[in-house]
């Protein structure tokens, strides 16, 4: 007798989250200023100017045992709403780490900060929306 096979538009059972390997994301916004030091006099960039960013993040790995998820989003909100809030509104070249704050920099800086608390985090993003300008940073696994 041949196997019949999980038809997954009817077989609802067949669909285990179990082993599988997801990635979710969650972005957020804030609003800060940057200059760019060591510019020519009447570069554009050498003035301070401000931008609207957009922090993204995305955690990757399997579900957890028991919840069906492989992180909280009200936990990854958490961490990205702390983590928006130490730039928010800030001169950013005051910000350790952040004296030249270039987008990878920004990238560089964000992942540090949230490492600690998101431990299958894969990749972080900084953009600009307005100007269309976006830089991603692929975090290595583990």
């Amino acid at each position: 007798m041949a196997t019949e096979l999980a038809n997954p538009q009817t077989d609802r059972s067949s669909l285990k989250a179990e082993g599988q390997v997801f990635e979710i994301s969650k972005a957020i916004t804030f609003e800060a200023a940057h200059y760019m030091g060591g510019k020519p006099e009447g570069h554009p960039y050498r003035s301070i100017h401000g931008h609207s960013f957009r922090l993204e993040t995305t955690v990757a790995g399997i579900v957890k045992p028991g919840e069906q998820w492989v992180e909280d989003f009200a936990h990854l909100t958490a961490c990205l709403e702390a983590t928006a809030a130490k730039l928010d509104h800030r001169l950013l070249n005051e910000i350790e780490g952040l004296e030249v704050p270039t987008l990878e920099r920004l990238c560089l800086w964000a992942a540090a900060d949230l490492k600690p608390h998101l431990p299958g985090l894969a990749r972080v993003a900084i953009a600009r929306p307005s100007l269309n300008e976006r830089c991603e940073l692929v975090l290595p696994p583990g």
